[in-house]
């Protein structure tokens, strides 16, 4: 069975739509073209995708199952004319934090490539990032690599590029906001907000297991998790519970940042894409990367500092750890050095 790539672009826009008049417009299509090209997909897989009414479309559970195949099918489909033809659409670059400055190797490399379009996009964490990454709606993400389970960072490549030491967001009138800096041992006597209601940052939440666990500190309950600056600050003054963050965070109505000390914790921040990914944006932000490395010395460990077990791995595979900020490898970064230094 062969299905034509044009038969699975019209099934993804009427799934994202649900409405086939707003599909037919989108492909600008006739919606008798379009409904009849549904109709020849499903004869040719044997099963209906939608289930339609007067009011409503929805997806039958064979429709969701085709839903995520096809978004990566179509992916590889356009990337692959891309390469031949030499079109290329822009880098799609979660930047993870709604509101804040984009991270340093973005803006550089909008500077080393302008001729390219970088664009940047919100999906709020590296896990939420990587399940649109699968489906072909984004391209790059930055967060923590070693926090995702083996099975989702599996095809991917991954990039050291800061140590980031942590801190806590509280309100201003929580007794922590008097101290200038929080020691962990202190901490124990509050509970911690990783984040664990948020699915879109797992690998936030398992970087706070860690540290409680190596600590002897006490996890908040999960709660429903907050989008945007001016709803974490209602989130801080409603639950009143020291959130774990890094010291860059900033811009939260109503709320101060502490560092955390004795030892001072870390989050190691990588460069995310999917394994063969080829894009001139991409190798911007790999030279852009090792430029921030080698100049701002992103990965030196200070003194008195704790990093987990499973991030110094991926510094030790990647020919750093243990207080190393010099880079090693190629003088600049290319898609075609990472299977060695990862």
């Amino acid at each position: 069975m062969d299905l034509h790539p044009r038969l699975l672009r019209v099934f993804v826009t009427v799934a994202e739509e649900l409405h086939f008049g707003r599909a037919a417009a989108r492909l600008y299509v006739a919606q008798q073209a379009l409904s009849r090209d549904v109709r020849r997909l499903e004869e040719q897989l044997g099963a209906a995708l939608f289930t339609r009414s007067t009011r409503r479309v929805e997806l039958t559970p064979e429709g969701a199952r085709l839903l995520s195949g096809a978004r990566r099918l179509l992916a590889l489909h356009d990337e692959l004319v891309a390469e031949v033809s030499g079109a290329r659409g822009p880098l799609l670059v979660d930047v993870n934090m709604q509101g804040h400055e984009p991270p340093q190797p973005l803006v550089r490399a909008r500077e080393l490539a302008p001729g390219v379009e970088i664009l940047a996009r919100f999906h709020g964490g590296l896990a939420s990032g990587v399940a649109a990454m699968r489906e072909g709606r984004l391209d790059v993400s930055f967060g923590r690599f070693a926090g995702l389970p083996a099975d989702v960072r599996k095809g991917l490549a991954q990039v050291p590029v800061r140590l980031d030491p942590l801190a806590l967001l509280v309100p201003e009138d929580h007794p922590l906001a008097a101290l200038e800096e929080v020691p962990l041992g202190v901490l124990a006597d509050f509970p911690l907000d990783a984040m664990a209601g948020n699915p879109a940052t797992t690998e936030w939440t398992d970087l706070g297991e860690r540290l409680a666990e190596e600590f002897g500190l006490t996890l908040a309950t999960p709660h429903a998790p907050p989008v945007g600056s001016h709803e974490m600050g209602l989130y801080l003054q409603r639950h009143q519970e020291p959130v774990l963050a890094t010291a860059k965070i900033g811009g939260i109505p109503g709320a101060v940042v502490r560092p955390l000390v004795a030892p001072v914790p870390l989050a190691l921040e990588n460069l995310v894409f999917p394994e063969g990914l080829r894009h001139p944006g991409l190798d911007a932000l790999l030279q852009a990367v090792t430029e921030f490395r080698r100049v701002g010395r992103g990965l030196r460990r200070p003194p008195h500092s704790w990093l987990p077990e499973a991030d110094e791995a991926v510094l030790r595979r990647s020919g750093h750890g243990h207080g190393d900020g010099d880079l090693r490898g190629p003088a600049v970064l290319s898609p075609h050095d990472i299977p060695k230094i990862i």
